[in-house]
């Protein structure tokens, strides 16, 4: 079975975006290449065991087994050495994408305390949209009792548009919620 946000960007999006900006060929019509989720966890230099509750935490939101980075350098005023783990990652595609950008517009951003919107001015001047999370208890899928310590959460959705507009009007079709 197709994600429904999947069968939604094809029955519904391209027709309106081809409409709103005059395509020609339909594989002009702007859509999400990819979502990269990523914790950095800075913390993790004095205390490692952060690393494996955010390792379990992103495969819970994500439905994938993140990457833990690594440090490409040593700082000694951040007492960080190389190749000391400080961060997850994990990138999805295609169904597991769609899934996941339905149960974060349609689930956890209404979970948000005081939610008016997210804004419209985290575009990178391509179309791609960067969001970020204080917490990530706002994903149903994680168990408050468990967690140790609340983590912020970056969220970057990369699309084929080539202008924001593009962009902006790709993500208003597929439901984002932007600040009027």
């Amino acid at each position: 079975m197709a994600a429904r946000l999947k069968s939604h960007y094809l029955n519904t999006v391209v027709p309106a975006l081809t409409k709103e900006f005059g395509y020609t060929n339909p594989m002009a019509v702007p859509k999400i290449e990819k979502i990269s989720l990523n914790i950095g966890m800075g913390e993790a230099t004095g205390n490692s065991k952060l690393i494996d509750g955010a390792v379990n935490e992103l495969t819970a939101i994500a439905g994938q087994k993140p990457i833990i980075t690594k440090a490409r350098k040593s700082i000694a005023a951040f007492k960080l050495r190389e190749n000391m783990p400080i961060g997850v990652a994990v990138t999805l595609r295609g169904e597991r994408m769609y899934e996941f950008l339905d149960r974060l517009v349609n689930v956890s951003l209404p979970r948000v305390r005081d939610f008016r919107g997210v804004p419209s001015k985290s575009f990178d001047g391509r179309g791609n949209y960067t969001l970020g999370l204080r917490d990530q208890l706002i994903f149903p899928e994680i168990d408050y009792n468990k967690v140790e310590k609340t983590k912020g959460l970056n969220i970057c959705i990369t699309t084929t548009a080539k202008t924001d507009a593009e962009g902006m009007a790709l993500l208003t079709q597929m439901g984002m919620p932007f600040v009027k």
